[in-house]
């Protein structure tokens, strides 16, 4: 991977990180378009990358994130993550191959453009306006919706979304809650991914590589920080309506682009 390919993938997964729309999916795409998708190294980078975007959300929203006095905050987190985490490692090889194939990711961002174009017509009465009403039961439901969201191309941050929707959260304040479960999310995802390259191909994480995987963890975080900001105040206004539209579009144009085996 050149240090151009990874400011691409990285500002792509910055600006995608915390949409609805998917971003591994689209890494995968744009990825493959590049001819690196079947790259050892690029396989690690997809998920290594987002620790910058991730780095964000710890920085946009310190104020709320460190405040050590209040271990509900941080037990909550810890309760809604054990679902991703379990089901990562029972489908860790499944989810592999799906990883390495262009068309489940299209045809998944695809499906679930479908989904957001009526979601916001399934939950209407919103209870659940601050973080500190968020129950237990609240967060280990979301963690359940998040856990979909292994599947390459259906988007961590629209599953756990909804599931703050179903439980009844404001748009607002499940988006920021998935915001915070994506810390302890991709740092889990990250630490295993680094582990399995460690123990299988220990070469490709040489030096050159390293470089280029801190410029695109600095170049992720920059575009993240504002997405983030600018994504929570179009979801109160607008919903997820036009988010589906273009999950719709892409979807058909990355199937194309499988067809005519510009992707592979």
């Amino acid at each position: 991977m050149s240090t151009i390919q990874a400011v691409v993938l990285a500002i792509v997964e910055g600006v995608t990180e915390f949409l609805p729309i998917s971003s591994t999916g689209h890494l995968i795409m744009v990825s493959s378009l590049m001819g690196i998708g079947k790259d050892e190294f690029t396989q690690f980078f997809e998920v290594a990358v987002q620790l910058g975007a991730i780095l964000a959300v710890v920085v946009l929203y310190w104020r709320k994130f460190f405040r050590f006095r209040d271990w509900k905050f941080y037990a909550k987190l810890v309760v809604a993550v054990i679902p991703a985490a379990a089901f990562g490692l029972v489908a860790k090889e499944k989810i592999d191959l799906l990883l390495i194939n262009p068309l489940y990711s299209a045809l998944t961002i695809l499906g679930g453009g479908f989904i957001l174009l009526f979601i916001d017509n399934f939950f209407h009465r919103s209870k659940v306006k601050e973080e500190k009403d968020i129950t237990f039961t609240n967060a280990i439901m979301i963690g359940i919706f998040q856990a979909a969201a292994i599947i390459p191309g259906v988007s961590r941050s629209a599953a756990s979304i909804i599931g703050g929707m179903q439980q009844k959260l404001t748009r607002s304040l499940a988006a920021e809650f998935s915001f915070f479960l994506a810390v302890p999310t991709m740092v889990a995802a990250t630490g295993k991914k680094l582990y399995d390259t460690m123990k299988e191909n220990p070469d490709v994480l040489n030096a050159a590589n390293m470089k280029v995987l801190a410029i695109g963890n600095v170049i992720a975080f920059v575009v993240a920080f504002f997405a983030m900001k600018m994504f929570v105040d179009y979801l109160k206004k607008y919903g997820f309506k036009n988010f589906g539209w273009y999950r719709i579009v892409m979807g058909l144009v990355f199937l194309l682009m499988i067809k005519m085996n510009q992707i592979r």
